[in-house]
């Protein structure tokens, strides 16, 4: 099975000078109808990221991993999800893990990602779909600080698994997590960076940190990549605290078109 308060719904908050109950009533329910939240980070509403790492079976028929991302993609009419996206790696960096395809989704609360995770129909497409052809699958949740917006189809992720070494005390985590937030101030591309501490540790494989950078396109990625020595100097200052690191590259593929 992939994947985990009360679900909060943010609503604009309008001040009205309008002393007549009637018109307040009326210019309300207009802004209401109109109105396009966007997804805040604050002390009622909170962003929960999820991701799962899959490793496609080598010999799988390309039908079946079709079949596969499809049952994950239309996971989106769930009301729980806010933000869905399954589709293959553009690449994956890491030598220890090796995988091939990624889904990413984001949820009000840890309550509505476990409400996901036992839902009928999600429980059908692993069953069906992903089990019968993988040979490993990951999978860490964290409480994003920065989920502003849903990214764009098109826009590209780079996403990062850290171990820490074990033993490592409180100051030495904040310092790592110091160092990760600070990676947006250093490379402007970077529209989002999303970062938190895995809180479902089953299907981690020991990896506590995550992190994701959204960048406008894979282009980015390759920008992000040129500047090596300032890469470098992010990596020096947390590397003695780190004992292996998971990290790929995703590109959101466009929205599923029903075919008629």
């Amino acid at each position: 099975m992939l994947c985990a308060p009360a679900r909060t719904r943010l609503l604009p908050s309008f001040s009205l000078t309008t002393p007549q109950p009637l018109f307040r009533r009326l210019n309300s329910l207009v802004l209401r109808r109109n109105y396009q939240p966007p997804i805040k980070m604050s002390a009622q509403h909170q962003i929960v990221e999820h991701v799962v790492l899959f490793k496609v079976k080598p010999d799988v028929d390309s039908s079946k991993v079709a079949a596969m991302l499809s049952g994950l993609n239309g996971l989106t009419s769930l009301d729980l999800t806010v933000h869905l996206s399954a589709g293959q790696l553009l690449r994956s960096r890491s030598s220890s893990l090796t995988f091939t395809h990624m889904l990413h989704s984001r949820y009000r609360s840890k309550e509505d990602l476990r409400e996901y995770a036992a839902h009928p129909e999600h429980v059908r497409v692993v069953t069906e779909n992903i089990k019968p052809i993988i040979d490993d699958i990951m999978a860490v949740d964290w409480i994003s600080n920065d989920a502003s917006v849903s990214p764009k189809p098109g826009s590209a992720m780079r996403v990062s698994f850290l171990k820490l070494k074990e033993n490592l005390g409180e100051n030495e985590k904040a310092r790592v997590l110091e160092v990760i937030g600070g990676i947006k101030y250093q490379f402007q591309s970077i529209e989002q960076l999303s970062l938190g501490e895995n809180f479902s540790h089953e299907r981690a494989k020991g990896y506590t940190i995550a992190s994701i950078a959204v960048l406008p396109g894979a282009a980015d990625l390759e920008a992000l990549d040129s500047n090596a020595e300032l890469v470098k100097s992010q990596k020096e200052k947390v590397r003695d605290s780190i004992e292996s690191v998971v990290v790929v590259d995703y590109v959101i593929p466009p929205p599923q078109v029903a075919n008629l």
